[in-house]
């Protein structure tokens, strides 16, 4: 029997910490690992889908679709430029999908139903949530087996983080009882600023943090621009090397649990 996917929901309700960066680039060095990865954009600003190199208007169906039960995600998968990695692309309709589901009693697991087809076909389905804890969240979290939240180390990080845990403690409790945040991942981060040295210290003292961290890159702020993962665009860049060394370590840490 094929073993499942595992289901990894990026997210964190502050915009502007690299999220969608991480989503992209995390799924892109898992591939280079030989693993087999498909990300679904969750986002109706489609930053993911365009960091893989597909234009949100080119395409007419994506996730809405597939919140709505309208198609499959074998249907709605685009693959991209890097062999292993597909991705189901958000188009501008998905901020009416709160709208939509309102009145449906089996909203939140809408997502969950939708990839539970798929899961034998990959290695790791990669949901890049939005920059709030409505509906398409909520929907992540419920599908996902665990969370990994991005920070960067900033004032109002840890007020942030703290709504961001009693979110994913309600869905435990009620819908996923096996959701767990696995670890948060800091971005952007500048080592010689004091403020974000004091934060990560603050934020290990409550949750996991990945060793690897992730640094300010302009290769990696570029990327995206021309629709590549940063390890396609320049290989040899610190940021390159960040997910890649933090593809890695999720790898390592999921193979010893």
């Amino acid at each position: 029997m094929a073993r499942m996917g595992r289901v990894v929901a990026v997210a964190n309700q502050k915009g502007g910490v690299g999220k969608t960066t991480t989503a992209v680039n995390l799924s892109a060095s898992l591939v280079v690992a030989e693993q087999r990865v498909l990300v679904i954009d969750l986002d109706p600003q489609s930053n993911a889908t365009t960091g893989l190199g597909i234009s949100p208007r080119s395409v007419d169906r994506g996730s809405y679709q597939l919140l709505l039960g309208q198609a499959s995600v074998t249907e709605l998968a685009h693959p991209t430029e890097l062999p292993g990695l597909d991705i189901v692309p958000a188009t501008p309709d998905l901020v009416a999908i709160e709208r939509e589901l309102i009145d449906e009693p089996d909203a939140p697991q809408k997502l969950k139903q939708a990839i539970a087809e798929v899961r034998d076909r990959y290695d790791f389905i990669v949901l890049d949530c939005p920059p709030s804890l409505g509906t398409l969240t909520i929907n992540a979290l419920v599908a996902s087996d665990f969370v990994v939240v991005p920070l960067q180390c900033e004032y109002y990080a840890l007020e942030g983080l703290s709504q961001l845990v009693d979110t994913i403690d309600r869905v435990k409790h009620s819908l996923n009882p096996g959701l767990s945040i696995h670890g948060v991942l800091l971005t952007m981060f500048d080592p010689r600023n004091n403020l974000a040295n004091e934060v990560a210290d603050e934020v290990r003292r409550h949750f996991h943090v990945y060793e690897t961290i992730i640094p300010r890159n302009v290769r990696l702020a570029e990327a995206p621009s021309y629709g590549k993962p940063v390890v396609l665009y320049d290989a040899s860049s610190r940021g390159s090397s960040g997910y890649l060394n933090f593809a890695r370590e999720l790898l390592d840490g999921l193979e010893a649990a």
